[in-house]
């Protein structure tokens, strides 16, 4: 059968092309893949092509599909999967695979989240990274791989006892931790997580340098809401203080946070990060930069006598994802706050390779539709021109300016479908 891709030939070569898909083998499943939130990942796989250490090095001779944030539903199922997965199942995939850097998304030419129709291969079963999904939403289940980013990264964290040789994995219960230029969807997805798990800290300042970005975070994640759940949140513009890290002490009584996230890959923000590091502080690197050799300065006197120290994750594991769809089903994190654009697989190159300059958290594309990139806040105005987006704006008035599955529902119904005609690959 024919399918329509976003495939990458190498660097900053992106196309959307519809090409033949292979029958399926006996032990693979055919799927219908509804949606892909785009991820800062994609884009620098994108600018760097075969580079990536996840891309294929022949890839402008057999091109690869991007995307690794999808849901979607089973269209066939292979012979030897009867009894596992039955049609019309909905499922996502947790893409990071054990010991090796091939993900789907990055290394695979008939799997990827950026496609009509896709084939997932029968060892990705096998490893179990192919999960049920029992939610109202595909977007909730796009969503449940970066969330399963940041539940990976507060377990990621450890603290040492003085005098014993054993990690103790997780943040502080209880204790302080500090979110660096966080305001973006994945440092929001922390904060949503932090506030609403169990194993809470007891105080949680969120720093940002973006006024519109800190005064939406407020909106969307209040502090009273956090107090209701035990965490005092503080919301920080680091911008208007001469030293902000003193600043961030004095808001940790000067102590110091025991658990620290940098979201933004620049150097100042790690030494902030580091310069704020209490007596067994653990600082997670959580931004993937693009320069192989990006370096930040890091306090080896404090790592001496203060037992600071440094962790850094990429990706969650299938287990983090199982709990980012647990959490979701029981409406005990949000991820619609993340979204904020919706658009058709046609606008997935230009939002891809546009992602750094694009305000705002995630895209969400939908692969079987027809439309332009549109931000949420824009739907009333274009509204008044589009029946489409005035029924949009309705519906997401009852949310507060925020995605919900009667909005998928009424865009998945009214939306013009994808032409697949019009990207007919000439290779």
């Amino acid at each position: 059968m024919k399918t329509t891709g976003l495939r990458l030939y190498g660097k900053n070569d992106l196309r959307l092309e519809t090409f033949e898909l292979p029958r399926i083998a006996s032990d693979e499943v055919l799927v219908k893949i509804v949606t892909d939130s785009l991820c800062m990942s994609s884009y620098k796989a994108a600018i760097r092509g075969s580079d990536h250490k996840r891309v294929p090095d022949d890839v402008s001779e057999s091109p690869v599909v991007l995307g690794h944030e999808f849901c979607g539903e089973i269209v066939e199922v292979g012979a030897k999967r009867k009894g596992q997965f039955k049609q019309g199942q909905r499922f996502v995939i947790q893409t990071g695979m054990k010991e090796t850097y091939d993900a789907i998304g990055y290394s695979f030419h008939d799997m990827g989240g950026d496609m009509t129709y896709g084939i997932i291969p029968g060892f990705i079963i096998d490893g179990g990274y192919v999960i049920p999904y029992e939610g109202d939403a595909f977007f909730y289940g796009s969503l449940a791989e970066p969330l399963s980013c940041v539940i990976g990264a507060a377990h990621a964290n450890y603290h040492t006892m003085h005098g014993e040789y054993e990690h103790i994995m997780e943040i502080m219960k209880g204790g302080k931790t500090a979110a660096l230029a966080a305001l973006g969807p994945m440092g929001l997805a922390m904060l949503d997580y932090l506030i609403h798990r169990e194993h809470r800290p007891g105080l949680l300042v969120a720093t940002d340098i973006d006024e519109y970005r800190l005064a939406r975070a407020a909106r969307i994640l209040t502090p009273e809401d956090a107090a209701a759940n035990g965490v005092k949140l503080v919301y920080l513009n680091t911008s208007k203080f001469d030293d902000p890290a003193a600043e961030m002490r004095k808001l940790a009584g000067g102590a110091g946070f025991d658990d620290v996230f940098v979201f933004a890959p620049v150097s100042q923000v790690v030494e902030q990060g580091d310069a704020i590091l209490g007596y067994d502080g653990c600082l997670n690197f959580f931004a993937g930069p693009s320069d192989e050799r990006f370096e930040a300065k890091f306090n080896f006197y404090n790592v001496h006598y203060n037992a600071t120290h440094i962790t850094g994750t990429s990706g969650g594991n299938t287990d983090d994802m199982i709990e980012a769809l647990k959490l979701a089903t029981l409406k005990r994190t949000n991820p619609a706050i993340l979204v904020t654009h919706i658009g058709g697989l046609d606008s997935a190159r230009e939002a891809t390779l546009g992602l750094p300059s694009i305000p705002g958290g995630k895209k969400v594309i939908y692969n079987h539709i027809s439309l332009q990139l549109t931000a949420i806040e824009d739907f009333a105005e274009k509204g008044k021109s589009d029946p489409l987006f005035a029924g949009l704006a309705r519906i997401c008035a009852k949310t507060g300016g925020l995605w919900s599955a009667e909005a998928e529902r009424y865009l998945l119904t009214h939306a013009k479908p994808l032409d697949i005609g019009k990207y007919v690959s000439v290779r």
